[in-house]
């Protein structure tokens, strides 16, 4: 298992994205700088959509802009397509990552393309990073979602996953990322669908997942992912948005709790948990009728709890 973990805060997109609430831009800005300045590294701030489909990240380019000045912080974003691209590289968003829906019905209905369209927009995206000069160049990722499972044709032949990744990497994604979109996922098969892409596109090359917690396995999840080697994991502020398909239950793993248990574990996060538990009330007092989710947060940190004190000695947890 890796001790130094990075924790990618996906809220401001995910989050926000599947909520009816628009939380107004001056707002935003003070979540993502508070969050960097708890040491978060890496906030995944908008999405470069139509603003008619989603109003709640119109405002992403000037976040972007926004984002860029915060020191030491990782700034991404979410693209549909290929003219979503050229709007996150000319706002110089650090990180790009393009969801492809292994369930290609599933892509039909979120994205209205087919795994052969995204392929190319992914190939052309690329190529497009590749023109410009060296170290104006965003990382780009291609996002396997509903990789273990679909709500629209359930499990996905392991063959059909494994031949996308391979695509993916063809068409010059520099990694890789598994996502549990509809919440199906279990410790097993997060060791299993890691230890199979992995194989067919190489350990450096899938480094993080996204998971959610509507079943309430999402942190048993995380302990599966680090125990065969990922080193990073998504998670939103309150646990706020996440996965539409299951109305009534939490979707994304909650930061804090992720943050809490990696440093009870004596894992490095570079992420001062009281700092982030503050974030909170930025957030709540700008969504007052949505819920935010979270143990720790409502029970407090333990007695004696002294945050990231170095690593121990760990062992096996699954």
């Amino acid at each position: 298992m890796p001790e130094d973990i990075f924790v990618s805060e996906v809220g401001p997109r995910d989050g926000l994205q599947n909520i009816s609430t628009v939380m107004p831009t001056a707002v935003k800005k003070a979540w993502i700088a508070a969050e960097s300045a708890a040491g978060v590294r890496e906030i995944e701030v908008g999405s470069f959509v139509p603003a008619k489909l989603l109003p709640q990240l119109a405002d992403t380019a000037e976040i972007v802009a926004f984002a860029k000045t915060i020191p030491d912080l990782t700034v991404a974003v979410l693209v549909p397509n290929l003219r979503g691209a050229h709007d996150a590289i000319l706002a110089q968003a650090d990180k790009i990552t393009l969801p492809l829906s292994v369930s290609e019905s599933h892509s039909l209905a979120n994205l209205r393309r087919t795994h052969d369209q995204v392929i190319e927009d992914a190939t052309r995206i690329a190529a497009t990073i590749a023109s410009l000069p060296e170290g104006k160049r965003p990382h780009f990722e291609g996002s396997l979602s509903t990789v273990f499972g679909c709500t629209i044709e359930g499990a996905i032949p392991e063959s059909q996953i494994l031949r996308l990744a391979e695509r993916l990497m063809e068409a010059g994604c520099d990694e890789v990322g598994l996502s549990d979109t509809t919440g199906y996922a279990d410790p097993h098969a997060v060791k299993h669908m890691v230890k199979a892409v992995r194989g067919v596109v190489g350990d450096r090359a899938l480094t993080g997942i996204h998971l959610h917690n509507t079943r309430g396995l999402g942190l048993a999840n995380v302990l599966a992912a680090l125990d065969v080697g990922l080193t990073t994991v998504d998670s939103s502020l309150g646990g706020i948005g996440g996965c539409p398909f299951a109305p009534g239950a939490s979707g994304n793993i909650v930061t804090e709790d992720l943050v809490f248990m990696l440093q009870a574990m004596g894992l490095k996060t570079r992420i001062d948990l009281e700092k982030l538990l503050a974030v909170r009330k930025i957030v709540q007092e700008a969504l007052p009728g949505e819920e935010l989710y979270g143990f720790t947060p409502n029970a407090g940190l333990p007695l004696g709890f002294q945050g990231e004190v170095g690593p121990r000695e760990l062992e096996t947890i699954i």
